[in-house]
């Protein structure tokens, strides 16, 4: 069977030749210098979007970060913005709303903004957000599309600013050790993979609403799985994927989205993982198999509780406090030091470009589509 034509293209080499040709832009950028002249002043963030994330996990974080604290959001309720300003200590001239954002550029106790609205969304602040002169972390996923990726990319580098995206389990020890095995290779490379997330959704949101949300599940959940296989792989891509759209339970429910979606991964060197994410089921879970040993983890994406384990035995870690407070510390030093974040917007686009190729493959029946690398 012919295999479906090449989805948008990512490869290793581009990923960190961006990285080398931002460089010098990046030294010459006056808000840089700016964050770089006080290194013990903590930065400011302004949060946009204050759904369940920011009240629930990104507020409380930064409670506790020790590089970065909050002096502004942006709100389509003013009276709720002005709750925030009473409760985190900031002025409510540095209340926002979606179409005043540019005014941002006149407010030097913000230098990054985090986009925490709905994922047809994130292109729309984040640009708005660069345009501004602040640094951007964008929520996963990072866009609807590979398209909004590149023009979000784009924006921050015009605007010479920085671009994470909000991958917290970069910042987990449990991830961590996954991260260590590979790059030790202390069981081989891992070749057999298996992981997914999964939830029961009882009640209607904008998750369940494609133009929002880009797709069900996959672009919720099961960005958590690719992300976990890609740190199994070494951070390399998959040279094709298969997948299949399963049937919907409830279909009355899910009927803009996809309701449960399985794939297959392969990568170069013949190593496979399966990915599984769903609304109507449940799973928190990842392993992967080498030839001198295996990882695995479960609850693997959860905020907290995670119990992970090898071929050795129980891994240990201390438990975190937050790994979102850990998670835009890290970014606030990098905008500091004036280097990059391990989790830039390169790499939200690369999952993108995954998250295309499955919907891609489900749409054309299973056939193999090819990630070109």
């Amino acid at each position: 069977m012919k295999p479906t034509p090449p989805v948008a293209a990512f490869s290793r080499r581009r990923f960190l030749g961006q990285f080398s040709a931002l460089a010098g832009a990046f030294a010459l950028a006056p808000h840089l210098l700016r964050a770089q002249a006080a290194p013990g002043k903590k930065l400011g963030l302004a949060l946009v979007g204050l759904g369940g994330y920011s009240t629930g996990q990104l507020g409380p974080a930064l409670k506790m970060t020790e590089h970065v604290r909050l002096t502004g959001v942006v709100t389509g309720s003013p009276e709720k913005g002005r709750r925030w300003a009473a409760e985190y200590g900031f002025p409510e001239t540095s209340v926002y709303g979606y179409d005043t954002m540019a005014r941002m550029a006149d407010n030097p106790d913000i230098d990054i903004v985090y986009v925490v609205t709905p994922n047809g969304l994130h292109a729309r602040h984040a640009i708005a957000a660069a345009q501004a002169g602040k640094h951007v972390i964008c929520e996963k996923p990072m866009a609807n599309t590979v398209a909004d990726c590149d023009a979000i990319i784009a924006a921050c580098a015009a605007a010479k600013v920085r671009l994470g995206v909000g991958y917290r389990l970069h910042y987990d020890p449990f991830h961590e050790e996954l991260r260590r095995l590979v790059r030790t290779q202390e069981f081989g490379p891992f070749m057999k993979m298996d992981g997914g997330f999964a939830f029961v959704m009882g009640r209607s949101q904008w998750r369940a609403t494609k133009a929002l949300a880009g797709g069900g599940p996959l672009m919720d959940l099961g960005v958590y799985v690719l992300q976990e296989a890609l740190m199994a792989s070494g951070e390399v891509p998959p040279v094709a994927i298969t997948a299949k759209e399963l049937p919907k339970e409830r279909p009355d429910f899910f009927r803009d989205v996809e309701e449960s979606i399985e794939w297959t991964m392969e990568f170069a060197n013949g190593a496979r993982c399966n990915g599984y994410t769903s609304y109507n089921s449940n799973r928190n879970d990842f392993r992967a198999e080498a030839a001198g040993g295996w990882f695995q983890i479960g609850p693997a994406y959860s905020y907290r509780g995670l119990a992970a384990s090898t071929s050795r035995g129980p891994v240990t870690a201390k438990p975190l406090p937050s790994q979102q407070a850990l998670q835009m510390d890290d970014f606030a030093v990098c905008v500091r030091e004036n280097r990059a974040t391990r989790v830039p917007g390169e790499m939200g686009r690369r999952d993108m470009v995954m998250v295309e190729a499955i919907y891609a493959s489900a749409a054309a029946g299973g056939k193999r589509v090819e990630v070109k690398v």
